[in-house]
C-alpha cells in the first residue's frame, strides 16, 4: 500500500554516483516568459518616463486658486501667497463640494488668514480698512470701484472673519464658548449684506470643506512626526539589526541554548504585554470618559485617542492571551519534535558557517526592493498628477450651464456669460479627456501590477541564490573543500543567467493571484454600503480562498526554485518534482520542517517585542531618564509602529536566510533518504545528529 502511494506520486530518487550537488552543465528555462518579463520591463521604463514628462507634484503639494494657480510655489507671483482663501465659506456646504472637492465660491492666494471681523461696506469707507481689505479681493480692485460693482464682479468677498490655517487653508476660527459655537469670540456676524448671521452656519462649510483633505491634514502631521524623529527611528532600526546579527551569531554556536532561551524570552514578553496592558486598564478605570465602546468612539484621526478608552486595553490583552495561550499549546503537543527541529537549526547553522556571506545577502535584496518601491511609488504620484486643470460654471442664480466645463480666458465674452450674466467660470478638479487621461486608470493598474511582479522577482531571486548556496553545503562529500570558493556569487550567477524567466514565471504566477486579491478587497470596499447578504458571502469566500491559494503558491515556488537551483530545470518540471517528493514525505514535512518555520518564527517576534517595548518606553515619555530625549510628536505611535514593522522586515530578512538554509536542507534530505541507504558505497551525507534522531546510520561508521 505505501508503495502504490509513492508512485502516485513519482518515483523516489535512484542512486548517481556522479552526482555531486547543483549542475554545472545547464540550459535557459522558460526562455518565453524572460522575453516577455524583459518586454514588460521596457513598457514600465516606457510608462514612467511618460508618467514623468506629464505629472507635476505640485497639484498635491500646494492648493489650487479659481485661477488654477498654485499657492505659495516658489519662482511665481504667489510665492509669498501660500494660503488658500474662500470668499465664502459657506458655500462650501453644498452637495457639490463632495463630489468635485472644489467649493463653488471664488478662491486666491493670500499671504495670511483674516483676523478680524469686517464688511466691505463698512471697510470701503475707510482707506486704513480698505487697504487692509484688499489683501483678500483680486488685485484689479481700486479704491475707486464702488461697492455694487466689486460684488457684481465677485472681486471681494462680501465679509471678512477671523480665520486660521489648515492645510494651507483659511478656515473659520471656530471655537466654543459657554456651549455656544463662536467665531473670532462672537457669536454672531454680518455676512456683509447687513443680515446677523450665527456662527454655527459656518459649521457645514467648514466640515464639508475639509472633508477631502482631513486625511492630508493626518499625513502631514504624521510626515512632520517623521521628520522629528527619525534619526531615532533609525537608531531603533540600527539596534534591531544589531539584535537580529547577534542572534544569528549566537544560533550559529549555541542553537540549542538559543531556541530554548527565545522559547522563554517570547513567552515572558508576551506575558508583560498582558501585565501592562492589564495596568492600563485598571489605571483608566476611573477616568471620567474612558468606559466609551469603539463603536461609540467611531474612527478618529488622532489614534491617541483610542488609548485613553478601557476597551481598547482590553482588547490588547485578550489578543496577547490568546497569542500566549496558543504558543504554549503548541509547545505542549510540539515538546518530542522540537528535538528533531534543533538539530536541523544547528545543521544550518553549520551551513551558514561555512557561507558566511549569505547572512549579508538580505542587504542586496532590501536595495533591490527598495528600488522597486521608489518606482512605483515616483511613478504612481506623477501619474497621479499629471491630469489636467478643469474649469466650471458655478452659478448663484439657476443657469442652464450650470457645472458645465469652460474655458476662463474667453469666459467673458462667451455665449455661457451672455445667457447667464451672474455665472463664474471657476477651477473646478483635474482631469482630462484626450487618449492619455482616458488610459490613466489602465496605466495606474499596470503600474501596480509591475510592481508586485518585480518585487516578487527580487524575492524569488534571493530564494533561488540562497537555495543554490546551500545545496552546494549539502551535497559536498567533504565540506568545504567540494564547495565552490564563493557559492553565493555562483549561485546568484546561475539564477541570473539560465533562470531568469523562470523566476519571472513564478513570480508571474503569484503577482496576478495578488492583484486579483487586490481588486477584491477593491470591490469589497465599493460593496460595503450594499444590503446583499449573499454578495458579501460570496465575496468573503473568494477573499478566503485566494488567500489560502497565494500561500500555497508561495510555498510551492519556494520549493521549485529550490529544485531549480539543484536541477536546472523549468519551473512546472521542478514545482512537480518538489511537490511529489513532499508528498512522499509528507510526515517529515509536518515533523521537520514546519515546526522549524515555528522556532524561527518565534525568533523574529523576541525581536519585534524587545525593540518594540522599548521604543514605546522611549517615544510615549513613560520613563521619566527620556522625558527630556525623546522628541515632541502629535502621534507617538507614528515613529514606534516604524520601528515595529521595521524590525520585523530586518528580523525577517536575517531569519529568511535561515529558513530558505532549513527549507533547502530539508529537501536535500529527503533527498538524501531516497538516493542513499548508508552503504559503503551510497552513505548518508546528512549529519550524524540527524542520523542518531532518524536512527539512520552509515555502515561504514557502525563498524
Amino acid at each position: 500500500m505505501e508503495l502504490e502511494e509513492k508512485a502516485k506520486y513519482g518515483e523516489p530518487r535512484k542512486f548517481d554516483p556522479s552526482f555531486k550537488g547543483p549542475i554545472h552543465n545547464r540550459g535557459c528555462t522558460d526562455i518565453v516568459c524572460c522575453i516577455l518579463f524583459v518586454l514588460a520591463i521596457l513598457a514600465y521604463f516606457a510608462v514612467g518616463i511618460l508618467a514623468w514628462s506629464q505629472g507635476d507634484p505640485r497639484k498635491v503639494i500646494y492648493p489650487t486658486d479659481s485661477r488654477g494657480q498654485f499657492c505659495g510655489q516658489a519662482g511665481t507671483p504667489q510665492e509669498k501667497k501660500p494660503l488658500l482663501f474662500y470668499f465664502n465659506i459657506m458655500k462650501c456646504a453644498s452637495p457639490m463640494v463632495l463630489l468635485e472637492f472644489q467649493c463653488p465660491t471664488t478662491q486666491i492666494c493670500v499671504e495670511k488668514c483674516p483676523d478680524r471681523f469686517m464688511t466691505l461696506i463698512k471697510a470701503h469707507s475707510n482707506k486704513n480698512d480698505f487697504d487692509y481689505y484688499k489683501n483678500y479681493c483680486d488685485q484689479s480692485v481700486t479704491n475707486s470701484m464702488s461697492v455694487p460693482d466689486i460684488l457684481r464682479f465677485r472681486l471681494c468677498p462680501a465679509m471678512l472673519t477671523p480665520s486660521t490655517p489648515f492645510t494651507r487653508r483659511c478656515f473659520p476660527a471656530l471655537g466654543q464658548k459657554g456651549g455656544v459655537i463662536v467665531v473670532g469670540n462672537n457669536s454672531k456676524f454680518d455676512d456683509g449684506s447687513g443680515t446677523m448671521k450665527d456662527a454655527k452656519d459656518l459649521v457645514a462649510g467648514v466640515k464639508n470643506a475639509t472633508v477631502a483633505i482631513e486625511a492630508r491634514q493626518t499625513m502631514m502631521k504624521i510626515f512632520e512626526d517623521y521628520t522629528h524623529s527619525w534619526y531615532w527611528i533609525l537608531i531603533g532600526l540600527v539596534i534591531a539589526t544589531l539584535t537580529s546579527l547577534l542572534f544569528i551569531i549566537l544560533l550559529r554556536f549555541l542553537a540549542g541554548i538559543m531556541v530554548w532561551v527565545m522559547i522563554a524570552l517570547v513567552i515572558v514578553v508576551i506575558g508583560y504585554g498582558i501585565f501592562h496592558c492589564y495596568m492600563e486598564y485598571a489605571a483608566l478605570k476611573e477616568q471620567p470618559g474612558a468606559n466609551v465602546t469603539l463603536q461609540q468612539l467611531g474612527f478618529q484621526t488622532d489614534l491617541a485617542v483610542y488609548l485613553q478608552i478601557q476597551q481598547t486595553w482590553l482588547a490588547f490583552m485578550i489578543i496577547l492571551v490568546i497569542v500566549e495561550v496558543i504558543i504554549i499549546l503548541l509547545l505542549i503537543f510540539l515538546r518530542k519534535r522540537l528535538l528533531i527541529a534543533i538539530a536541523l537549526i544547528k545543521e544550518a547553522s553549520r551551513a551558514i558557517g561555512h557561507v558566511m556571506c549569505s547572512l549579508f545577502y538580505p542587504l542586496f535584496t532590501f536595495l533591490l526592493l527598495a528600488i522597486v518601491i521608489a518606482y512605483w511609488a515616483v511613478t504612481a504620484v506623477f501619474l497621479s498628477t499629471s491630469n489636467e486643470p478643469i474649469y466650471k460654471v458655478f452659478n448663484d442664480t439657476p443657469c442652464e450651464f450650470s457645472r458645465e466645463v469652460c474655458n476662463p480666458g474667453n469666459y467673458s465674452t462667451s455665449a455661457m456669460k451672455a445667457q447667464c450674466p451672474d455665472t463664474q467660470c471657476l477651477f473646478a478638479f483635474y482631469g482630462g479627456e484626450t487618449v492619455y487621461h482616458k488610459y490613466l486608470i489602465g496605466l495606474q493598474f499596470y503600474n501596480v501590477f509591475l510592481f508586485f511582479w518585480c518585487a516578487n522577482f527580487v524575492t524569488a531571486l534571493g530564494q533561488m541564490t540562497l537555495a543554490g548556496a546551500f545545496a552546494s553545503y549539502y551535497w559536498a562529500f567533504v565540506k568545504p573543500d567540494d564547495m565552490p570558493a564563493f557559492p553565493v556569487f555562483s549561485a546568484l550567477g546561475r539564477s541570473l543567467r539560465y533562470h531568469t524567466g523562470t523566476l519571472a514565471f513564478g513570480s508571474l504566477i503569484l503577482s496576478i493571484i495578488q492583484i486579483i486579491r487586490v481588486l477584491l478587497e477593491y470591490l469589497d470596499h465599493k460593496l460595503k454600503v450594499a444590503q446583499n447578504k449573499f454578495a458579501k458571502f460570496l465575496l468573503c469566500c473568494l477573499k478566503c480562498c485566494f488567500w489560502c491559494l497565494e500561500k500555497f503558491i508561495k510555498f510551492l515556488n519556494r520549493n521549485a526554485y529550490i529544485m531549480v537551483a539543484i536541477y536546472g530545470k523549468n519551473f512546472c518540471t521542478s514545482a512537480r518534482d518538489a511537490f511529489f517528493l513532499l508528498m512522499r514525505n509528507m510526515i517529515r514535512v509536518a515533523v521537520l520542517d514546519k515546526v522549524t518555520d515555528f522556532l524561527l518564527f518565534l525568533g523574529k517576534l523576541l525581536i519585534v517585542g524587545l525593540v518594540g517595548v522599548f521604543a514605546f518606553f522611549f517615544f510615549s515619555g513613560r520613563v521619566k531618564a527620556f522625558e527630556n530625549t525623546a522628541p515632541n510628536l502629535h502621534y507617538y505611535w507614528v515613529p514606534i509602529l516604524t520601528v515595529v514593522i521595521g524590525s520585523y522586515l530586518i528580523a525577517h530578512g536575517f531569519f529568511s536566510v535561515y529558513s530558505m538554509c532549513v527549507d533547502t536542507l530539508f529537501l536535500c534530505f529527503l533527498e538524501d533518504l531516497e538516493r542513499n541507504d548508508g552503504s559503503p558505497e551510497r552513505p548518508y551525507l546528512m549529519p550524524e545528529s540527524l542520523r542518531k534522531i532518524l536512527n539512520k546510520k552509515n555502515k561504514t561508521t557502525a563498524q
